[in-house]
């Protein structure tokens, strides 16, 4: 109690060094009180000395809501086509189905891969790729199906919103039909991704052709009235505005009030080398991904802004690298994701920090940041003690030969899963131009 109290007043002291508009705010979170739109556009404008003071905001709030525990799941990301139908501008990783990188990988293939990742300590498979042309609607719970039948315990995250929709027309039936498809054939839950910035002015300008932000919404509310959870998301750092983030944030916040559905939320910056937006100066005001400042700022507002609905803020440390990922552990975030084993899709764009880390170093960088590391599942149970020993985990001996696992850029050159040779007969009687259209209405 009296540690509460000497906290509180040593937080009240810190804002009095604020300007008077953003100590009111902050202020206002650390009573409980839910910020407006305006209020969260107000602290990203935020610099200097009032962005220190959000942070310390933020990291109290992360400290009432989940003490000082920092989490990490092992889990093994699974993308399993690049070719797709869709042309985002941001998308680094999609190929089109006659490009000779273009890969698909079949199903014996997930199957070894979900496998040995679960013999190496993994709970999860996070399944997620591009949007293949003329898709069997089958195809998604079959592989739910597949690595159920070998693997029953393993955690299936599976299926962005974007890849349900297409899964749906592709199956001519409803989002919620197709959602209990998935979760009968094993999925367990829907990562949150292919938001992007919930307006449809900012994705008709970043990814026309996408899901709409109803359409986003309407998959994820309906999945976690079918007892589906998922993660949210945001990807930041283009061409959205302040104002943009804050309203996005309130989205994901009143979704969560309604529904209680979200496991996470996850910040993703944009990674703007490789992105053909970017490559291609398609869009005059594009900016060249967050800058450090940017991340650090959505870590600490979303953490505010989100307080008490969502618990678990995670940094990626695929985006931001270890060092920037430590510091957003000061700033509200309590996750760092997973190990990953294979991450093609920032590695595609750009990201220059690996495609897999190993529980010992994350294990690592959570302690050098002077909090308590601890493994999860992917619903947030803790599956480790929290003692001042690192337990030994089968993927720290086997990350030491990464090798075993093979690179994004190995498998976009391998012939044995080249997308053609797979799909020939059928890609060769397709109109390289009239697919495309047809797939889109």
């Amino acid at each position: 109690m009296h540690e509460t109290l000497a906290l509180r007043e040593l937080l009240e002291r810190q804002l009095a060094l604020a300007s008077p508009e953003v100590a009111r705010i902050l202020d206002r979170a650390l009573s409980g009180h839910e910020l407006t739109v305006e209020e969260g556009e107000r602290l990203f404008a935020t610099h200097g000395r009032d962005l220190f003071l959000v942070t310390l905001v933020a990291d109290e709030l992360r400290r009432r809501a989940v003490g000082d525990v920092v989490t990490y799941v092992v889990n093994r990301n699974i993308n399993f086509t690049n070719v797709c139908i869709k042309r985002c501008g941001f998308c680094a990783f999609s190929r089109g189905h006659r490009e000779e990188q273009g890969y698909f990988l079949p199903l014996e293939e997930i199957v070894r891969r979900a496998r040995e990742a679960w013999e190496l300590g993994a709970t999860e498979v996070c399944i997620q790729a591009g949007l293949p042309p003329k898709m069997d609607p089958d195809l998604y719970p079959t592989i739910c199906r597949a690595i159920k039948a070998e693997l029953p315990e393993i955690h299936i995250h599976g299926f962005s919103p974007e890849e349900v929709v297409y899964g749906a027309v592709r199956a001519r039936t409803s989002i919620e039909e197709y959602l209990l498809r998935l979760k009968a054939a094993g999925v367990g839950s829907l990562p949150g991704t292919s938001a992007e910035i919930l307006d449809d002015t900012v994705r008709q300008r970043i990814s026309p052709g996408r899901i709409t932000t109803a359409q986003w919404v309407e998959v994820i509310t309906t999945a976690h009235r079918l007892g589906i959870p998922t993660t949210a998301t945001i990807m930041y750092g283009h061409v959205e505005t302040d104002r943009q983030r804050a309203a996005h944030l309130a989205l994901i916040r009143s979704i969560q009030k309604e529904t209680g559905g979200f496991t996470e939320f996850v910040p993703l910056s944009l990674v703007h080398s490789e992105a053909p937006m970017y490559r291609k100066r398609l869009l005059p005001d594009l900016r060249p991904g967050a800058t450090g400042e940017d991340v650090v700022k959505m870590h600490a507002i979303a953490r505010i802004m989100l307080h008490p609905y969502i618990r678990n803020i995670q940094v990626s440390w695929v985006k931001e690298g270890p060092k920037l990922a430590q510091w957003c552990l000061n700033a509200g975030a309590n996750d760092l994701g997973g190990t990953l084993i294979n991450e093609s899709i920032s590695t595609a764009a750009g990201a220059t920090y690996g495609q897999l880390v190993p529980p010992r170093e994350l294990r690592r960088w959570i302690r050098e940041a002077g909090r308590i590391p601890a493994e999860r599942t992917t619903l947030y149970e803790l599956r480790t003690p929290l003692t001042e020993e690192d337990p030994p985990h089968p993927l720290d001996a086997a990350a030491e030969h990464p090798e075993r696992f093979g690179s994004y850029f190995q498998l976009i050159q391998d012939e044995r899963f080249a997308f053609r040779k797979h799909y020939r007969i059928v890609l060769d009687s397709i109109p390289a131009r009239a697919e495309a259209g047809a797939e889109k209405r």
